[in-house]
């Protein structure tokens, strides 16, 4: 993985919310394709190409042919051989004890494969397929933004086992004991925190000693400076060495990529990175502490099944604190944002880069009028609950829709959006989660929102909500220009359109918010 700065970086992920956010940490150029046809290395040097296998749901050996078929696609494209073949005879050479700077390192696709934090989906059937050909899969699945830690090859949320907590309480089998019990059958040793921690020539010595034994390191890994140890640890190794894990992985090897852009391959072999040039893509969200809006309090959270209040304006003064930490854990994805009042959404400051063009068909509509901006809340997680809330507090309209009618036959019409307004579809849930009925219903929610008229703005949350609605839009493409916050990656579609994807855990009580006025920063008054 010590490559040159224009080196392609192929990344893949299990659903279309993680591979936007993969996109975005990685802190480049980004193409996000959600069929691995148009996988092929054939963009900008130095470009990430991002594939959505939408694997989440499905079985095993699907998940892992999903997996071959893109890294066959990249092997295709680049003349390479297809995953599984090896073209190294000599297996000592091959055991990673290439030199730091050997050119058979350039032209050769750096690997990075995407894996939910909380090891939902089939990662294990992924790891075995995405490890073939591979010398090394270096194995990291810690997300500290979320408060999710990997201690003893165990992932605590918020201190608590996996097992123990209940983050799975929407899936329909048990959650894993461990990450190598959620990544069987590949085989695995455990790398403890205090190995991570002697540094990086250490580190990559025990990656050697693993793979000469056969076996793929899960490391442990608590803070963001553990990651970024990891990742370079791993670029020690070679280019027979790929990475899998969480979004705090994907962080810690953008904030890599950065310094190398900055300052080289120098900066290759400590533990830190550079900052990334303000111009430079996704280094645009405000850093430091969260913006400090002017309020008169905080909003009371409403019911996602209660009536929506009176509208009310969308515009706030809102004031940024200077910080010089362009780190993405800095904003925890979980922690408190600040409270608006029930009467305004506040006019977060994003660069221009991030909003949405004004152009005909564009976001800002003929005439400057903007568009609908529908908010599909298609995700179980609690916290959702209170983002709606705070949403419709704000001013916007609420359509909370039943989960059996959404699944029937005959599906829902939704009423047509007025142009400059903000509406938030939700599922119902006040008769708790359904294992096994999500799918059903997330395809229903889908099929409503493609039969409305025009191109309204999109803000989706949870990745399979994401993909169903965009499937059933066309969208088989999408340029990331920018994060919100941590998770909410803005991304334009080829006709135009802004699409916002966030997993469904992420954010504090006034992501929607936050993310509507980032859409729309100069709307004001609009009459919801």
């Amino acid at each position: 993985m010590c490559r040159g700065d224009d080196t392609a970086v192929v990344a893949l992920a299990d659903d279309l919310s993680g591979a936007a956010e993969a996109a975005a940490l990685l802190r480049l150029p980004a193409r996000l394709v959600l069929h691995a046809d148009d996988l092929g290395v054939s963009g900008a040097d130095g470009e990430a190409v991002v594939v959505d296998l939408d694997s989440r749901y499905l079985d095993d050996e699907a998940a892992a042919d999903a997996v071959r078929a893109a890294v066959d696609a990249v092997g295709t494209a680049t003349g390479r051989a297809p995953a599984g073949t090896r073209t190294d005879t000599d297996t000592t050479a091959s055991r990673a004890f290439r030199a730091l700077n050997s050119r058979e390192s350039y032209g050769s696709p750096l690997w990075f494969k995407k894996c939910d934090s909380l090891l939902r989906g089939p990662v294990g059937a992924e790891a075995v397929a995405f490890a073939e050909g591979a010398e090394v899969l270096v194995i990291a699945t810690a997300l500290p933004a979320a408060r999710r830690v990997v201690r003893g090859g165990v992932v605590l949320v918020d201190g608590v086992p996996l097992h123990e907590c209940a983050a799975w309480r929407a899936e329909e089998r048990a959650a894993p004991r461990s990450v190598a019990e959620a990544l069987a059958p590949l085989p695995t040793a455990d790398v403890p925190l205090e190995t991570v921690r002697q540094g990086p020539i250490a580190l990559a010595g025990r990656f050697r000693e693993l793979t000469v034994r056969g076996r793929h390191p899960v490391c442990d890994a608590e803070t963001d400076t553990d990651l970024t140890v990891i990742t370079t640890a791993a670029a020690l190794l070679g280019p027979g060495a790929r990475l899998l894990g969480s979004g705090g992985l994907a962080a810690a090897l953008g904030r890599r990529l950065a310094a190398r852009r900055a300052h080289g391959p120098s900066a290759e072999t400590g533990p830190t990175a550079a900052r990334p040039k303000a111009t430079e893509p996704f280094a645009t969200r405000p850093t430091g502490p969260p913006m400090a809006v002017r309020s008169a309090g905080p909003a009371a959270a409403v019911a996602p099944g209660a009536p929506a209040p009176s509208a009310g304006p969308m515009a706030a003064s809102v004031s940024a604190t200077p910080s010089g930490d362009a780190e993405p854990a800095s904003h925890p994805s979980t922690a408190a944002e600040p409270a608006v009042t029930g009467a305004a959404i506040p006019a977060v400051p994003v660069d221009a880069s991030a909003r949405p063009a004004v152009e005909d068909g564009g976001s800002g509509g003929a005439g400057g009028v903007a568009r609908p901006l529908l908010v599909v809340a298609g995700s179980a997680e609690p916290v959702v609950t209170e983002q709606i809330g705070r949403l419709i507090a704000a001013g916007a309209r609420h359509l909370p829709l039943k989960p059996e009618e959404l699944a029937g036959a005959k599906g829902v019409v939704l009423p047509e959006l007025a142009t400059g307004t903000v509406t938030v579809l939700s599922v119902d849930g006040s008769d708790g989660v359904r294992p096994g009925a999500a799918r059903a219903v997330v395809a229903g929610l889908a099929r409503a929102v493609s039969a409305l008229p025009g191109r309204p703005d999109l803000v989706l949350t949870g990745g399979e909500t994401a993909r169903r609605v965009l499937d059933s839009l066309g969208v088989t493409t999408l340029r990331p220009v920018g994060e919100i916050h941590h998770g909410a990656v803005h991304c334009r579609t080829d006709d135009g359109r802004s699409v916002v994807t966030r997993p469904g855990s992420f954010g504090g009580p006034d992501s929607f918010v936050h993310i509507a006025a980032a859409l729309r920063p100069s709307q004001q008054g609009a009459t919801l």
